[in-house]
């Protein structure tokens, strides 16, 4: 059973979010609205240093006493029209305390101003400025949630196809992996799921899409050959629309001889380690992240 503060949210993000028309408010008011309660400072023991001048643009989040050369690559969501490192910094930065590492946010290109593939494109690229800067794939751990999980899961297939280095793995929360938009959840789920309609998610797509086959792989991951890929942890919740989503990708990988394991969490909202500070579940989540993460290498497992 979810928390008091987590049905406190859940009850506020209906009000606030899925009683909304999202998918037809412009992209800048939906940007700005996400950012509004972004802190501008990091808390004790993080660094902030942004990136704007370079191949890639994007945020460090870097925690004081970091392992030596871990670092993970966090891929945002938003449904790939809002949403920015910004956005995000309470998650992120949480990632860096409790991992003990270096969170780069990548700051990506979004639609509708840059449809299909730019996401995939700008993920790669900061995939392989990491490499040139000489961080070491088998210390680098990609992480997303939402169309950013979807993403991760693209850059994965992408790093595959070009011959890179793998990551040491993914943790996926709540991804978005099928544009297709033909998971049963999007509508079992419906009266469920505080934050999203069916609707939402339908027309997310086609904005995304701008045309391209709904069922290439770099845009929904779960059509593609997964086989080859690092160890992948997923989380999503038992409420929300996208959850097959998850299950499916799940099925998949583990079909495809992959180390996966699935997380499903009961009447917790959409990307709920988004939430931090609002709901003991979100520190939760994110202590198990780190234990994954962390636990590759021995490093002072998080309990």
């Amino acid at each position: 059973m979810p928390s008091l503060r987590a049905m406190l949210v859940n009850w506020n993000l209906k009000r606030t979010v899925k009683s909304q028309p999202l998918h037809e408010l412009p992209a800048e008011v939906l940007r700005a609205n996400f950012e509004k309660p972004a802190p501008e400072h990091p808390p004790a023991g993080v660094s902030m240093t942004s990136v704007d001048d370079g191949p890639v643009k994007g945020e460090w989040h870097r925690a004081d006493k970091s392992a030596a050369g871990l670092t993970i690559l966090y891929l945002h969501g938003g449904g790939y029209y809002f949403g920015s490192p910004k956005a995000y910094r309470k998650l992120t930065f949480a990632l860096a305390q409790e991992c003990h590492a270096e969170v780069f946010s990548l700051d990506y290109r979004q639609a509708p101003e840059a449809p299909f593939p730019a996401a995939v494109d700008d993920a790669v690229a900061a995939y392989e400025w990491l490499l040139a800067e000489r961080r070491d794939p088998s210390r680098l751990f990609l992480a997303g949630d939402s169309a950013g999980g979807g993403l991760a899961m693209a850059l994965m297939l992408s790093i595959r196809e070009r011959g890179l280095p793998m990551p040491a793995g993914a943790v996926l929360y709540s991804p978005w992996t099928d544009m297709a938009v033909s998971g049963a959840s999007l509508d079992t789920n419906e009266p469920t799921d505080v934050m999203f309609k069916k609707l939402y998610i339908v027309e997310g797509a086609k904005q995304y899409l701008n045309g391209a086959d709904p069922k290439n792989p770099l845009a929904s991951p779960l059509y593609g050959e997964l086989a080859g890929l690092p160890p992948i942890l997923t989380y999503a919740s038992a409420s929300e629309v996208l959850l097959d989503d998850a299950t499916r990708l799940h099925e998949k990988l583990v079909a495809a001889g992959v180390e996966a394991k699935l997380v499903v969490e009961k009447g917790l909202a959409h990307i709920w380690p988004l939430f931090v500070g609002a709901m003991p579940e979100s520190m939760k989540t994110i202590r198990q992240t780190a234990a994954f993460i962390r636990g590759r290498f021995n490093l002072n497992r998080v309990k």
